[in-house]
């Protein structure tokens, strides 16, 4: 299947702080915070929404096609991407910017406070669906809002069908925008928090989204995930880690592995049960894309959970 994954191409600034947030949050002065937290550790990985996700549908098989804008400090980056089986002939890289950065601390209980510089992800506006070819699935990951709404209505008529993942920016996009994205949508994917915001805004709970989209997903961390069709739910479980790394880029890699799903033409709740997978294996290392497998490991891990895997 010819797959483009468009979304954030960043460099993670991931940092561990030894205790937990919300001890330090006075609930009669929320007026005004002014916190500073002591980190133990700091690395630098490479990271983005979209090259998280099209990680791992590569290592899943696939060659998805990654669509975005990045900095003058992309070569290495560039190189990297291409030897790991991703075609990175769409993205642009914007000479007189650095490539946008993702500064997140997580606290011992798994809560994040993060900061997101946009670098030359504002000019992925720029970039387009018209002229790329044949494609036969989209996603359109957290990305600048205006190049998320550019994206899908492009999609639209081009009849190209997309996953719609706001994630991270249903803070920044209004009800409107984000309504733009839902109807029309193949399908709507994000955590329980962002349903709840995307709901809110647009008014639209899940019965109005499927009255436009064929499913509405949601995971929900360790419970898993709950897939909504028009006629049913399906609710598939996590799988429980080796041990507990980083949730940076958990919903990437989840997301990832229900796109070869479709790939590959299986029932929803396959898609689901192999996104849990997928999740869980960048659950187990730091940062989105420091992990790897074989299809052969993925399959065995599969099937030691949910059976034999008909593909």
């Amino acid at each position: 299947m010819n797959i483009i994954v468009t979304g954030s191409i960043a460099y993670d600034y991931l940092m561990s702080f030894p205790g937990s947030f919300t001890e330090h949050l006075l609930p009669d002065h929320l007026q005004r915070v002014s916190l500073s937290f002591l980190v133990d550790t700091m690395d630098k990985r490479r990271g983005g929404c979209a090259p998280n996700i099209a990680y791992t549908l590569a290592l899943l098989g696939e060659r998805p096609r990654l669509m975005g804008t990045a900095g003058q400090d992309f070569d290495d980056y560039r190189r990297w991407l291409d030897g790991a089986g991703i075609d990175t002939t769409l993205v642009k890289q914007v000479p007189d910017k650095f490539t946008a950065s993702f500064f997140c601390s997580t606290d011992l209980t798994g809560n994040q406070i993060a900061s997101f510089y946009t670098g030359a992800m504002a000019n992925a506006g720029e970039l387009s669906f018209h002229g790329v070819g044949r494609c036969d699935l989209a996603i359109i990951a957290p990305n600048d809002p205006g190049a998320m709404i550019r994206y899908g209505r492009e999609c639209r008529d081009l009849t190209i069908p997309y996953i719609y993942d706001p994630s991270q920016q249903v803070a920044r996009m209004s009800g409107d925008e984000l309504k733009d994205g839902v109807v029309g949508a193949h399908i709507v994917i994000c955590n329980d928090y962002e349903y709840e915001i995307i709901r809110e805004k647009t008014g639209m709970d899940a019965a109005a989204m499927l009255r436009h989209s064929e499913a509405v997903v949601v995971t929900k961390g360790e419970k898993g995930a709950s897939i909504m069709l028009r006629d049913r739910t399906i609710d598939v479980p996590a799988v429980t880690p080796h041990t507990m790394a980083d949730p940076t880029g958990v919903g990437d890699a989840f997301r990832g592995g229900f796109m070869k799903g479709l790939a590959a033409g299986a029932g929803y709740e396959v898609c689901g049960r192999l996104g849990s997978v997928a999740a869980t294996y960048a659950l187990e290392h730091m940062g989105g894309s420091s992990h790897s497998y074989t299809w052969d490991q993925f399959r065995a891990r599969y099937e030691e959970h949910f059976g034999a895997l008909a593909f």
